[in-house]
């Protein structure tokens, strides 16, 4: 489980230590995927928390998120028209309903654990 951190970790220190630039006109296409990939984390680690993982839907998702939104930005730019911005607001829509349901999983793992906690030492006062 640590192993993913770990590689995080190594990945901003590297963003930070070098000097690669985006060109300007490749900043939308960059943000969207960017919002794609990390949706597609985000409800990784939902399926992960809720113990519906499947490394299959999970690579394909990464990947067609990530390139279909590339393609709305692609094509949007082409008609001159700002559709990368339907993919900010659905992939950041997204993006929150799933933080909001890992929270809410985190908060009531924690209230399941505190309760069972309560009952053990319920039952280890009663005779």
């Amino acid at each position: 489980m640590w192993f993913p951190f770990l590689f995080l970790l190594v990945g901003i220190v590297l963003g930070l230590l070098t000097d690669i630039r985006v060109p300007d006109e490749y900043t939308n296409y960059f943000s969207i995927a960017v919002l794609a990939a990390l949706d597609t984390l985000l409800g990784g680690l939902r399926a992960h928390l809720e113990e519906q993982f499947d490394q299959k839907v999970f690579v394909s998702g990464f990947f067609f998120n990530v390139g279909l939104a590339a393609f709305l930005a692609f094509l949007g730019v082409q008609l001159g028209i700002d559709l990368y911005l339907a993919a900010v607001f659905a992939f950041g829509v997204r993006l929150f309903q799933n933080i909001a349901l890992i929270r809410r999983f985190l908060i009531e793992k924690d209230r399941i654990k505190k309760h069972n906690e309560k009952n053990d030492e319920n039952k280890r006062i009663l005779p």
